[in-house]
């Protein structure tokens, strides 16, 4: 296929592939349209099977280690541990919508980082809105800091997010400087989000809660669950360390959890199979190859041309723009595949931008990433609508308080700790 035909081709798979993963038409998994736009890439020589087989055997990895954390989410959600920590939160609270919004950042920027995005927006946005209920209180700050924290607050960890795994990938560093790397950034930016909510919805959170809505007397604490992800989070550290593939660690915390609840009847093999959600583990794969038919066919080149060299902040800052903006046009995941190749070069700091961009980024549009997406669906099923203008006026505010800081941390870190 001659170049710009291939070209074009590539960038309309791309087009199709995120225009069915933010529409879903007929309820469509994501992997109905990427699977099959992957092999006509292939089919028709816009990627070479090569190229297509590397970039499989790339993301394999991380796709295994995103499967054992949503299976370790899932059943720590099974044991109760979300439920739990909604509760303690209510009752924390004591029917005070601010502390309320305190509770849910903490509680939601520790799950995200612990357990991953989908935790936080599949898992918790549920239970914020039966705590706000509960406690008679407005729940839209709070709903609404789920998907930013989803996004914002999966900065800390390589198993925050799909992102951060490929980051780590290309970055070469252990778990344990990589979070040192990001921990300053992690809580400037979420500090950052924070102040911005407490300003944007200070009518909401100025709204008392009915009387006697103070939470009541919450469940106990999951003790296996919550030691379960302790010690996964220990053994990421560990294996580090041993330089060992972290993805053992996840494995391990998946594997007991499920058959725990395998032993006690509580579930089905088959149940532990869709915790996996192998069909969004197949459309990460697939669209992996169609990004690469993009890079390949002359992205790369286009993008090679606006990023900006060295390590410095202004390049930092630069770097973590452009990822920023990317993200909101062609969505985070796409983004992140996109730019890692050109910048992993450079070393450790330009790919760490480019997270803090494709993570903080999409916190603008509903289109950023698949985690706001996921959550806007979970929004309309329990009858809350989402305004487009005030979604956008918040990310609007939110993004540059947040990106602009957590760059100028990213790059004090490196100046400690070295880049």
């Amino acid at each position: 296929m001659n170049t710009p035909l291939a070209e074009t081709l590539s960038v309309l798979l791309l087009a199709a592939v995120l225009a069915c993963a933010v529409a879903r038409p007929f309820n469509w998994p994501e992997a109905v349209v990427a699977v099959p736009a992957a092999a006509l890439a292939v089919a028709t020589g816009a990627l070479s099977p090569r190229h297509a087989a590397d970039e499989i055997s790339h993301l394999a990895p991380v796709v295994g280690f995103l499967a054992a954390v949503l299976v370790l989410a899932r059943f720590c959600d099974e044991e109760g541990l979300f439920r739990a920590c909604g509760a303690w939160t209510a009752r924390w609270a004591a029917g005070r919508p601010g502390r309320l919004l305190t509770a849910v950042f903490a509680l939601a920027s520790a799950i995200t980082a612990a357990l991953s995005l989908d935790a936080t927006v599949v898992l918790l946005t549920p239970v914020v809105f039966a705590t706000a209920a509960h406690m008679g209180v407005r729940p839209k700050p709070h709903v609404y800091a789920c998907t930013h924290l989803s996004n914002t607050a999966s900065l800390l960890l390589p198993v925050s997010n799909l992102t951060n795994l490929l980051a780590f990938t290309a970055a070469g560093i252990g778990f344990v400087r990589f979070g040192a790397l990001m921990a300053l950034p992690w809580l400037v930016a979420i500090a950052a989000e924070y102040a911005v909510f407490r300003r944007f919805f200070r009518r909401d959170l100025g709204t008392a809660a009915a009387d006697g809505a103070n939470g009541g007397e919450p469940p106990p604490m999951p003790m296996f669950a919550l030691l379960t992800v302790a010690g996964t989070l220990a053994g990421f550290v560990v294996a580090s360390v041993l330089g060992i593939d972290p993805a053992w660690s996840a494995l391990a915390g998946a594997l007991l959890l499920s058959v725990r609840a395998l032993v006690r009847r509580r579930t089905a093999p088959l149940t532990v199979v869709r915790a996996a959600a192998p069909g969004f583990l197949a459309f990460v794969l697939a669209l992996g190859v169609v990004v690469r038919a993009v890079v390949d066919n002359g992205l790369a080149d286009a993008l090679g041309h606006l990023l900006p060299d060295g390590s410095g902040w202004a390049a930092l800052l630069g770097v973590a723009a452009l990822a920023a903006l990317l993200a909101n046009v062609i969505n985070n995941l796409p983004a992140v595949l996109v730019l890692l190749p050109l910048v992993a070069p450079g070393g450790t700091g330009p790919v760490l931008a480019v997270l803090l961009g494709v993570n903080i980024g999409p916190n603008l549009t509903y289109a950023g990433s698949l985690a706001t997406l996921l959550w806007r669906r979970i929004l309309h099923q329990h009858d809350h609508g989402v305004d487009l203008g005030e979604f956008t006026r918040l990310g609007l505010l939110t993004v540059p308080a947040a990106l602009v800081p957590a760059t100028t941390a990213l790059w004090l870190s490196l100046r400690w700790f070295g880049g």
